[in-house]
């Protein structure tokens, strides 16, 4: 079963008046008392705590509290990029209590794992997110009529649980999509799939997204990828076509549009490919399936981070020289 909402007007709008605690990327949280979100050092997200944080021209003004303040909260909704997640970690164990549930909304397939290792997997409600949004220089931007929402449920019945029904209703008149249902992991790996396949390929070609139906070339590698994907979740006994409509395809973007594995490199940051196909290759190896695709994907990009990183600089070593091999 699912359920949905309507439109969203500001993500953090909505959420800023309803959920306790939200933590993001810089160890940020939402509170249901402060609408608002700062670091740990007490500096607002964005230029200067003047400034705030821009979301679709809205100016909110974040406060955080320190984690052992948040203890034993009800929700901690956990938004962070792949590479801060083991620095969260303590923090997020220091504010999980008995009856604290975690939702983590972070890409990937893995973090409710590695959450749940450190502070046990009953806390943990499986969920995802699925929303286009871009930064610019004004702010981030995202449109709420195309955004799809929110997931979330538990991984065996009962499905309709006092958690289930206490977001669901945290959610109502919020203006969130939002969704409850009986397949979270069949969800989860679908929007997996489409990270993995369309997320990945621009990024190392640096064109935007309709360069999949503009090239067979695109096309082919997006595809490769998919059977690598699909064959290890069928091995895992994850069966994609349990996925709703809504999860088979991402929001609408124009085909321009460029996913987070393009904008992290576009910004010289280090990318989230250890989560995507990093964890397919170690998954294959366990399971003896050939990833060839995402080995190759998964190098280059890498190799595009150390471009960023500097390292292939050759600036001034004109009398360096070296041979192909």
């Amino acid at each position: 079963m699912q359920r949905g909402k309507n439109r969203i007007d500001s993500i953090s709008g909505s959420i800023r008046c309803r959920s306790r605690w939200f933590l993001c990327d810089l160890g940020l949280i939402f509170t249901k008392r402060y609408p608002s979100w700062s670091d740990r050092r007490g500096r607002t997200c964005g230029a200067s705590e003047k400034d705030g944080c821009v979301i679709n021209d809205t100016v909110y003004h974040p406060e955080v509290w320190a984690p052992q303040e948040a203890h034993n909260v009800d929700l901690l909704i956990v938004c962070l990029k792949y590479g801060s997640l083991q620095g969260a970690l303590d923090s997020i164990k220091e504010i999980v209590g008995e009856h604290t549930t975690v939702m983590s909304l972070m890409n990937g397939v893995d973090s409710e794992e590695i959450i749940g290792e450190k502070v046990g997997e009953s806390h943990v409600l499986y969920s995802l997110i699925k929303v286009a949004s871009h930064k610019e220089e004004t702010g981030y931007y995202f449109d709420p009529e195309t955004t799809i929402g929110i997931f979330f449920g538990e991984l065996q019945a009962p499905h309709d649980s006092d958690r289930v029904r206490a977001i669901e209703h945290l959610f109502q008149d919020t203006g969130i999509h939002y969704f409850s249902t009986e397949h979270i992991l069949a969800e989860l790996w679908s929007k997996f799939r489409l990270n993995v396949c369309n997320n990945l390929p621009q990024a190392i070609l640096g064109a935007g997204v309709g360069c999949y139906h503009d090239s067979v070339h695109m096309k082919a590698i997006s595809d490769g990828l998919r059977k690598e994907l699909e064959a290890i979740a069928l091995a895992k006994g994850i069966d994609l076509t349990k996925a709703g409509s809504a999860s088979v395809h991402g929001s609408p973007v124009p085909p321009s549009a460029r996913y987070s594995t393009l904008q992290d490199l576009d910004a010289g940051r280090h990318t989230e490919i250890d989560m995507f196909s990093g964890a397919l290759i170690r998954m294959g190896k366990e399971l003896g399936i050939p990833t060839p695709y995402n080995e190759y994907t998964y190098h280059m990009i890498k190799a595009l981070e150390e471009k960023n990183d500097g390292k292939f600089d050759y600036t001034g070593k004109i009398n360096k020289r070296t041979c192909s091999k």
